[in-house]
């Protein structure tokens, strides 16, 4: 699958670009040559494309203007553009033309050329009208790609090279290096998250050393909260959650998956390794578990569990939205917008769509999940122990492997206890029917280990009578065996759905011809009896002795064992006084069965009775093929016989009952910790479902052709027709070296985190509407880069952070700003706030609050109460976190797609519905009312100021200038001084006069307020650090 532009007709690759008025200026006035893609094609994309682009059902006239046949025409015929001849060109004559019949673009769509780009269309013809394929589709630049030196300091030194050559075109001077406190904030910053702490400020400060950035770059990339930080990034794509998103928007366990991330950064993965086990780990050769929880990126779509959903449809919705999510992560391309139609923009058909979504036909998953809203059942998925839970799993499996062998290890005691046992028990005695009847239509049979087993139709209700007339004298007890069988549901007992049933009354009558006579039953006890839905049972339970109180409290009530179907359990009832039969009697048994529940009626069951003496419990009673084992005599069993004897001796044999203690205690133990393990969706792979084209998205329409997976066309040839690509051939492809779009898309969003915009500006859309690169060159080489260098993520910030650009000053004169106000050629740094996990972790890194422990599941900190009130299915509210978890950093914190958490949400946290590859950096009233008024951030002021009273010096001076090293860096200038004084002053002076509003302010969070301050005089100083928390500063990377 070679990446490839259909030259000369894959040069019929439209793309747009949306240039800024200030860079199209920039340009004109730095460039004699115009380019057609930096220059043209912004201009026809965004007026002439959607009549006259890919989209062929809104195609005009016939005429594309999106590729070099349709503006230059073909085999001899004119196209829209004479080369040389502008006045000549009917596109120029249609633009200039008064008649507003003929006039292009028409008067209806709104869209008039400026004066400054009719000028740019006429020199482009005048220069020969050269086209260009799309320049992000097309290979890596020669130029750019020249040279073998792939050293850090020749990578930096190049990347400084192309943005000086810009700058010096422009006509700008760069500005001057940033201080020391602003480079160490800004590395720290955009490779953390974090703030420098004052002691790493002072060394760094001190250190005049040639390589003391190097060594702070290496120091903080090696540092594990870089991994945190990139992760922040790489969620926003991929879409990460946890919750479903659709209508009930429950929760689903991925965490797993974070860490993965995270950890992938951290040990500096290659890209395309990240890339490879995240679209097809799970095909990889003997997938490991950490392969498999990174597979299970395909399952971080939104999914659903309202019982209306066609499964069909959200079938439909799930794969394309991979489709969308694939395309938009790794190639930066809308590929999503070729579901309904042919995109209008980009050389994308909606076949390509859906071949491109027949890659992941192979993924298990369901379109509704039924029940999922409570069993948590979203899909396969893995247990991911940590560590130390592994570690205490190991430890209990050997602990358990050695208790079982001394259970399982004969010994002459044992032996002897046995046969000492042997010699007092009381057989059962199985009963063989001599009739059996049913009242609704159940047939009941045989099997051949005399178990009688119920087939066809399951009616709501049901009665078996059974009929005996061969019963020992003197009987003193009745046994019931409901048995599992591989025909019922969750294999029995019962016949219900879930394996249940519910024996609601139980008559022994004796029939002689003199007539029918009840015998009283007694003292009914089971091996187990139901817990669950038992809130308006009278017995508080399902109980056995419901099953013989002649339905006094309700003929509904009974026996069950929902909890512990797919087993075998018994009853045994007592009957009041010795039955013997005389010659002519026989016994009946009814079995009614009349739960309101439908079809909750036995499926297999056994009849014993027993002449031992009173009393008999069920949980006494030995197992039906026990009991035939011991009637057989010892001398008389076979080897196997006698071993099972033994072992099912050894599971009671007093001697043992201690080991049998600690093997319980063991795998509860165990048991525990495997209930308590984190799990995480993985994708498992199944045999591909049918996908075809659906004519305007229309999951109901099956009319269109059925496809198979395949790149789209613009970039690969079709495969053979008897070759059926996967998953792992996409992630193959997509990190390609022949494949630009990665490489370019990835490089463009790191610089996007070094310097607040990205080289490209639109981060989400390489493609026709997206915009031409400020320095395509430089583009081009650090893609290359990136390639060349092995995928080396680390590697390749660590040159941008050495660059002299990255390291420049963001303050900047009035006369650059006018020139370049958008910063396009780079002559200083970016400035910015911080994203929205950050700023919280500022302020509790800054307060001492900050727990740094990495990894686990989501936590849950301070949010409002009923902020959760309209979530449904099921209803619930959100519980405030425990201990340190609240103070865990922002990454972790639980992410709800419906209803995000209001923090972030004000800092501008996307839901993570969609991919996100660039947030939007709003600055809003809301935001400071956040930092003012969350509890998060009172906490955190209040924690702040118990630091600066008892570490800060005596003086207000020595203690406000503390709060600003630990808050920004650096001492408060004298206005600042003045101002925070007087704040202080004013707040003793109203908590002394108001001590409830002291003890109200200290109040606030969970962590309990230091006891040996003075109440008044730390509510004051959390004012003012109150204050400089909501410094723009302090949110702010400059």
């Amino acid at each position: 699958m070679n990446f490839r532009i259909c030259l000369p007709l894959a040069l019929i690759i439209s793309t747009c670009l949306s240039l800024s008025s200030a860079a199209c200026s920039a340009q004109d006035t730095t460039a004699n040559t115009v380019e057609f893609n930096r220059d043209i094609r912004p201009i026809l994309s965004d007026n002439c494309f959607f009549c006259h682009g890919p989209d062929k059902n809104k195609r005009q006239a016939d005429l594309r203007l999106d590729t070099e046949s349709g503006l230059l025409g073909t085999g001899g015929t004119t196209g829209a553009v004479i080369p040389g001849k502008p006045d000549e060109s009917p596109l120029l004559q249609r633009i200039l033309t008064a008649d507003p019949d003929a006039h292009m673009p028409p008067p209806a769509t709104g869209k008039t050329l400026t004066g400054a780009q009719i000028q740019l269309l006429r020199r482009w013809i005048q220069q020969g009208a050269q086209y260009q394929g799309h320049w992000a589709f097309l290979p890596l630049n020669p130029k750019a790609v020249a040279g073998a030196d792939h050293s850090t300091a020749a990578v930096t030194a190049k990347i400084d090279s192309y943005i000086d050559s810009s700058l010096q075109t422009a006509g700008l001077t760069a500005t001057e290096p940033a201080d020391r406190i602003t480079l160490i904030r800004r590395l720290s910053f955009d490779l953390l998250g974090l703030p420098p702490t004052p002691a790493e400020t002072a060394s760094f400060i001190a250190d005049q050393s040639p390589d003391a950035v190097p060594r702070l770059v290496d120091r903080l990339l090696d540092s594990p909260h870089f991994g945190e930080r990139m992760a922040v990034w790489w969620l926003d794509l991929v879409r990460y959650a946890d919750s479903v998103g659709y209508h009930g928007d429950q929760e689903v366990s991925v965490s797993p998956f974070r860490q993965y991330v995270i950890q992938s950064f951290n040990t500096n993965k290659p890209f395309d390794q990240f890339t490879i086990e995240q679209l097809a780990g799970d095909l990889l050769p003997d997938a490991t578990l950490q392969q498999k929880i990174a597979s299970g990126y395909n399952r971080l779509g939104m999914m659903s569990a309202e019982g209306g959903v066609q499964d069909r449809e959200y079938l439909a919705k799930y794969i394309a939205e991979r489709v969308r999510n694939a395309s938009g992560t790794w190639l930066g391309v809308t590929l999503g917008c070729a579901e309904c139609h042919d995109h209008k923009f980009d050389p994308f058909t909606t076949r390509d769509f859906y071949r491109f979504e027949a890659f992941f036909a192979d993924i298990r998953e369901r379109g509704l999940y039924s029940g999922a809203n409570s069993d948590g059942n979203w899909g396969p998925f893995v247990k991911v122990p940590t560590a130390e839970q592994s570690a205490q799993l190991d430890a209990l499996s050997v602990r358990i492997a050695q208790l079982k062998k001394t259970l399982e290890t004969p010994t002459q005691e044992l032996t002897a206890s046995q046969q000492a046992w042997e010699q007092k028990q009381q057989p059962w005695i199985p009963l063989t029917a001599d009739s059996m009847q049913t009242l609704s239509g159940t047939q009941l049979k045989t099997r051949a280990d005399g178990a009688i087993l119920a087939t066809g139709p399951n009616p709501a209700t049901e009665t078996y009578t059974l009929q005996f007339s061969k019963l020992p004298a003197a009987v003193t007890a009745f046994r019931i065996e409901v048995l599992p069988d591989d025909s019922l549901p969750q294999k029995g007992p019962g016949r219900a759905g879930n394996g249940n049933f519910v024996l609601s009354e139980l008559t022994v009558k004796v029939r002689t011809p003199a007539g029918e006579q009840q015998i009283p039953l007694q003292n009914a006890t089971a091996t187990y009896e139901q817990t669950g839905a038992a809130g308006a049972n009278p017995y508080g339970r399902w109980a056995v002795a419901a099953s013989i109180d002649a339905d006094v409290k309700g003929k509904t009530w009974g026996w069950a064992v929902m909890e512990q179907v797919g087993k075998s359990h018994t009853a045994v009832f007592e009957t009041t006084t010795d039955l013997t039969l005389a010659a002519d009697a026989s016994v009946t048994l009814v079995m009614d069965q009349n739960l309101d529940n439908p079809g909750h009626n036995i499926g297999c069951f056994r009849v014993f009775v027993s002449t031992a003496a009173r009393p008999l419990k069920a949980t006494e009673a030995i197992p039906a093929e026990i009991a035939v084992l011991v009637a057989i005599p010892a001398s008389q069993r076979t080897d196997k016989q006698a071993e099972t004897l033994a072992a099912w001796y050894r599971t009671i044999a007093p001697e043992l009952q201690s080991i049998r203690e600690q093997l319980a205690a063991a795998e509860q133990e165990r048991a525990g910790i495997e209930a308590a393990l984190p799990s995480t969706l993985i994708t498992e792979s199944v045999a591909p479902r049918m996908v075809r084209v659906l004519p305007r998205g229309n999951w109901m329409d099956e009319s269109g052709e059925l496809v198979t997976p395949a790149l789209p066309a613009v970039f690969a040839e079709a495969p053979a027709p008897d070759q059926r690509l996967t998953r792992l051939d996409l992630a193959k492809w997509i990190v390609a070296a022949d494949n630009p779009l990665t490489a370019r898309t990835t490089v463009n969003r790191l610089w996007k985190l070094m310097f607040g915009a990205g080289l490209s500006r639109r981060l989400d859309d390489l493609g026709a509407q997206g915009e031409w690169p400020s320095h395509p060159e430089l583009l081009d080489f650090l893609a290359f880069e990136f390639q060349a260098g092995g995928w080396n993520l680390k590697q390749l910030i660590r040159s941008i952070a050495l660059t002299r650009a990255y390291q420049r000053s963001s303050r900047t004169e009035a006369s650059v700003r006018e020139t370049d106000p958008g910063n396009r050629w780079l002559a200083h740094q970016g400035r910015f706030r911080l994203d929205a996990e950050f700023v919280r972790d500022n302020a509790l890194e800054i307060s001492g609050l900050l727990v740094k422990s990495m990894g686990g599941r989501s936590v849950r900190p301070y949010q409002p109460a009923g902020y959760w009130a309209y979530l449904n299915f099921p209803t619930r509210e959100w519980q405030n976190g425990a201990g340190t978890e609240l103070y865990r950093r922002g990454l972790y914190t639980h992410w709800q797609r419906q209803y995000l958490h209001p923090s972030l949400l004000a800092f501008d946290a996307p839901s993570r519905e969609e991919c996100t590859a660039d947030r939007n950096r709003s600055n809003t009233p809301l935001q400071s009312l956040v930092l003012l008024n969350d509890p998060t951030y009172v906490e955190a002021a209040r924690a702040f100021a118990e630091r600066i009273l008892k570490a800060g010096g005596k003086t207000e001076a020595e203690r406000i200038n503390y709060a600003f090293q630990h808050a920004v860096s650096r001492n408060a200038d004298p206005e600042e001084l003045a101002v925070l004084t007087q704040l202080l002053q004013k707040h003793l002076n109203d908590y002394a006069a108001d001590p409830a509003a002291a003890d109200a302010v200290l109040k606030v969070g969970a962590l309990p307020a230091a006891t040996d301050s003075d109440r008044t005089l730390l509510a004051a100083w959390t004012s003012v650090a109150r204050v400089i928390l909501n410094l723009h500063e302090v949110i702010t990377r400059n």
